[in-house]
C-alpha cells in the first residue's frame, strides 16, 4: 500500500515505501537480521565476506543502511561516496572498524550489539583457561599422532588461583563471576570506576595486576591507546609460568614478544582469539609468529560465534535499525545523540540531525512556524558535536514548505516520517 501510494503522490504509513529502502549486509549477517528487516518490508541485500574499500565505496551506491561485523573497514572515503546511507549497523560488540567521527559529521548513525554475545566470550575464555591449564590442546595432538603421555606434570586447578582482568567492562565482570564460581581469586584494572562483583578487587596498576596474577585474561576496547598495551615490558613483569588469554582485539598484544616469551619459557601458555591481522575470508590463508608454540590455543575469531550469540546479535542490530528508520529513535547509537522515542501517532515527525552550533533551534522552528506547521512535540539532545531534533506536527501542512528545513545553517540530515 505504501508503495502504491507514494507512486499516486499520496501519504502512506511512511513518506517512503520501506521497499525503496535498500539495506546492505556484509559477512554472512545471521539470517535472523534478514528476517526481521524484510518481514518490516525492506529490501535487503547480503554479501557472504568483507569488501574492501574500493568494493565497498561501489557497493553502497543507492544503499540506505549498510551492516557489517569486524572485518569491514567503514572509512571516511566510504562514507563521503554513500549518496543514500541513512545508518551503519555493526552486527558485533566493537565498533573500531567503522569511522564514527566522519560517519556524525555526515548525519549517519552507527549502531552495534554490546551485550549479545557477551556470554559466549565468557564461556569460551573459561574453556580455554581450563585447557591451557591442563596442557589439553598438545595431549590432544599428541594424541591423534600416536603418542600416549599419561602425566600430571604441569597440569593445574584453576581453583586458588588469582584471575586479572584487564578490563571490567560487560564482558570482565562475568567472567568475574564465573572464575570465583570456580574457586579463582579475582583482580582487575579499568581505567573507568567500575563495581566490584563478589569478592573481585581493584589492582593498584596493571603491572601490579600482572605481578600478582597466575592468568591474565583481556577485555579492553579496540581504541588506538590499546595498541601493544602487552609488550615485552609487560610479559616481563607476569609471574613465570603465567598464562595469558586475548579475547578482545588484536593489536592489543604484541605477538612477535608473546611468541619469544613462550619460547624463553617466561609463561606457561597462551590463547589468542584475535590478531593484528585477520583473513577477510575463511579461504583466505592465516599465519602468525604464534603458530606452533607449545601450549599455545590459537582460535580464529570465535569469542563471540556461537548459534545463540549471533542470532541475538542478529535480533539486536536489526531491532536498534529498524528504530531508527521507523521512529527515528537512537537509543544505542555510538556516535550520535541518543533519544528513545515512541511510534508516531497522529502526526508526522521531522528528524534533523546538525551540527552542534548556537541558533539551530531557534532557525529551525522559526522555518516550521513560517511554513505553518504545528508542532505537537519536540525533542532536543546534543553531545559535544551533534545535535538531534525531532519534532512531531500535524499532518496539515504543504509537503513542499519543508524543503526549507534543509537549508537550515549546520544541517546534517534531514528526515520525514509519516
Amino acid at each position: 500500500m505504501d508503495e502504491l501510494l507514494h507512486a499516486e503522490g499520496e501519504r502512506g504509513r511512511f513518506s517512503y515505501p520501506p521497499s525503496r529502502i535498500r539495506i546492505l549486509l556484509l559477512e554472512n549477517v545471521h539470517p535472523a537480521a534478514v528476517e526481521r528487516l524484510e518481514d518490516a518490508g525492506y529490501t535487503v541485500e547480503t554479501e557472504a565476506g568483507a569488501l574492501d574499500e574500493a568494493a565497498l565505496i561501489e557497493r553502497l551506491k543507492g544503499v540506505h543502511v549498510l551492516g557489517v561485523r569486524s572485518k569491514t573497514q567503514v572509512t571516511a572515503r566510504a562514507l563521503a561516496s554513500a549518496d543514500r546511507l541513512l545508518a551503519v549497523g555493526a552486527f558485533c560488540i566493537g565498533v573500531n572498524q567503522i569511522d564514527l567521527a566522519a560517519a556524525a559529521a555526515r548525519g549517519v548513525a552507527v549502531f552495534n550489539a554490546p551485550y549479545s554475545n557477551t556470554r559466549s566470550v565468557v564461556e569460551l575464555a573459561v574453556g580455554l583457561t581450563i585447557a591451557l591449564m591442563r596442557d589439553v590442546a598438545d595431549k590432544s595432538a599428541a594424541m591423534h599422532g600416536g603418542v600416549w603421555n599419561k602425566s600430571a606434570a604441569g597440569s593445574r586447578e584453576l581453583r586458588g588461583k588469582t584471575l586479572g582482568l584487564v578490563g571490567y567492562g560487560a564482558i570482565g565482570s562475568q567472567l568475574s563471576v564465573l572464575a570465583e564460581g570456580l574457586g579463582m581469586r579475582v583482580v582487575f584494572h579499568d581505567l573507568t570506576e567500575r563495581l566490584a562483583l563478589g569478592n573481585a578487587r581493584r589492582a593498584r596498576s596493571l603491572n601490579a595486576l600482572l605481578a600478582e596474577s597466575d592468568v591474565v585474561s583481556l577485555h579492553v576496547d579496540g581504541r588506538g591507546e590499546n595498541t601493544a598495551l602487552i609488550g615485552a615490558a609487560q610479559l616481563a613483569m607476569m609471574k613465570p609460568g603465567a598464562l595469558l588469554l586475548n579475547l578482545s582485539r588484536g593489536h592489543v598484544v604484541d605477538v612477535d614478544a608473546l611468541a619469544a616469551a613462550i619460547d624463553a619459557g617466561r609463561l606457561g601458555g597462551a590463547a589468542v582469539d584475535v590478531f593484528p591481522e585477520e583473513p577477510r575470508t575463511n579461504a583466505d590463508p592465516f599465519d602468525s609468529p604464534l603458530r606452533g608454540r607449545r601450549n599455545v590455543i590459537l582460535t580464529p575469531h570465535i569469542g563471540g560465534s556461537t548459534e545463540e550469540a549471533q542470532e541475538a546479535i542478529a535480533e539486536f542490530a536489526a531491532d536498534r535499525l529498524l528504530a531508527y528508520l521507523n521512529r527515528g529513535d537512537t537509543t544505542f547509537c555510538v556516535n550520535l545523540p541518543n533519544v528513545q522515542l515512541a511510534e508516531v501517532t497522529g502526526g508526522h515527525r521531522i528528524l534533523h540531525i546538525h551540527r552542534n552550533q548556537p541558533g539551530v533551534l531557534a532557525e529551525l522552528n522559526q522555518t516550521l512556524s513560517a511554513a505553518g506547521l504545528n508542532i505537537l512535540g519536540q525533542h532536543l539532545k546534543t553531545d559535544e558535536r551533534t545535535g538531534y531534533v525531532i519534532t512531531d506536527v500535524d499532518r496539515d501542512y504543504d509537503p513542499q514548505a519543508l524543503t526549507a528545513l534543509k537549508t537550515v545553517a549546520g544541517t546534517l540530515r534531514f528526515r520525514l516520517l509519516h
